[in-house]
């Protein structure tokens, strides 16, 4: 499943290596599908357990192999992935954003099953090779070609991964071409109503037949409503400028300043993350992260300097917001410095961006006001002012 997630995987997660900077990851309730496989074919023998734990490990390489057909797809496109982790359920490419152009995206969805498809033609060539006749029954069974099997479970992987039940590769497909036809959105909206009915589906019937079906219901609904959700937010931050939501009223640090300085200027107000600045010049940012981080660790006689991330890039007072959402999206790094020139005149935050967006729901809600010399825009940012954001009642 190729997955535009925002939120970063667990501390539980392992890494295993990278590819083509792709870093592969496995979480650890991954290790209880294999403890499930080993006590499932445990009466059978341990020649069973071995292969049954093969089979599981050869399938799930079958699943990478998935993941990066979306996210190598992605790459030419100038898309990152953060990584790729292996879950009980399967695998989840965390792409940073999706394609805008609905071709692109298209191209992504289908690469994961054009893998497995690729993979199964391979396999149905090994079977012929070496005489191993498909017969879909465990694997302790004898009579079970391995590859036969695994050839199988690909094709399985094909269809099921193309149902259209978004945000999985087939209703991603169907949110590509209906965006061919309609506004993004609308089609979002779509697909994302069409996901939730096939997640509602798969839960009626895990819940009969098979738990595993359970949960990947939950996923899907999930996904759908963040995927819905992300959309959204990305269409009304649509030729917002950074000006418009940057916090103007706020506190920098110097790279000397102590450990404790740090804590009180934490302590002093609502500002959870700190522009670090030398004679006017950004160094980087500290954020509130990794100053409890630095606590934990008792670092007591750090500074500033050790603990900011450094080299930030900042934004421009003119930059479009929307560009800036996957950065602030990022835990590890959830402020932006904002300069103009070589001076720093605002600090960009998620929670600032919330905020903007309140205002103007709360603006667009509020009854029209009567037409004369007073009634002029009260939606308005001045360079000077201080604070999150700007009312200006006009004069």
């Amino acid at each position: 499943m190729a997955e535009h997630v925002e939120e970063p995987t667990s501390k539980w997660s392992w890494r295993l290596g990278h590819v083509s900077g792709i870093a592969i990851k496995m979480h650890a309730t991954f290790l209880l599908l294999i403890a499930w496989i080993a006590l499932s074919n445990w009466a059978q023998g341990a020649v069973a357990v071995v292969i049954g734990i093969v089979f599981i490990l050869a399938l799930f390489a079958c699943v990478v192999l998935h993941e990066l057909g979306h996210a190598l797809t992605a790459q030419r496109f100038g898309i990152k992935t953060r990584d790729i982790t292996l879950l009980p359920i399967g695998g989840i490419a965390r792409l940073e954003r999706m394609p805008d152009d609905p071709k692109q995206e298209l191209l992504v969805a289908l690469a994961g099953p054009a893998v497995n498809v690729l993979i199964a033609a391979v396999l149905f060539a090994a079977t012929r090779a070496f005489g191993d006749v498909y017969v879909f029954q465990p694997l302790a069974n004898a009579r079970a070609g391995f590859f036969g099997t695994l050839m199988g479970v690909n094709i399985f992987l094909v269809l099921f991964n193309m149902l259209p039940a978004f945000p999985m590769d087939g209703g991603r497909v169907v949110r590509a071409l209906l965006a061919t036809r309609m506004d993004y959105v609308r089609a979002t909206q779509i697909a994302a109503g069409l996901g939730q009915a096939m997640a509602f589906l798969f839960g009626f019937v895990g819940l009969f037949y098979n738990p595993i079906l359970v949960l990947i219901a939950v996923f899907v609904w999930a996904g759908a409503a963040q995927e819905l959700s992300m959309v959204q937010l990305r269409t009304n931050l649509r030729d917002i400028r950074v000006a418009r939501a940057m916090l103007t009223d706020f506190r920098t640090l110097a790279p000397d300043d102590s450990l404790a300085h740090a804590v009180e200027a934490l302590l002093a107000g609502s500002q959870q993350d700190f522009p670090v600045a030398e004679n006017g010049h950004v160094l980087g940012v500290l954020t509130r992260r990794d100053l409890l981080l630095a606590l934990a660790q008792q670092r007591r006689d750090a500074r500033v300097a050790e603990l900011m991330q450094a080299d930030v890039p900042p934004a421009h007072p003119d930059d479009d917001l929307e560009g800036l959402l996957v950065r602030l999206q990022n835990p590890s790094s959830p402020a932006i410095p904002v300069v103009d020139g070589d001076r720093l005149v605002g600090l960009l935050t998620m929670d600032n961006v919330s905020e903007l967006l309140m205002i103007r729901a709360a603006l667009r809600q509020s009854p029209p006001r009567p037409e004369g010399p007073r009634a002029r825009p009260i939606f308005a940012r001045g360079p000077a002012h201080h604070g999150n954001h700007a009312l200006k009642k006009s004069a």
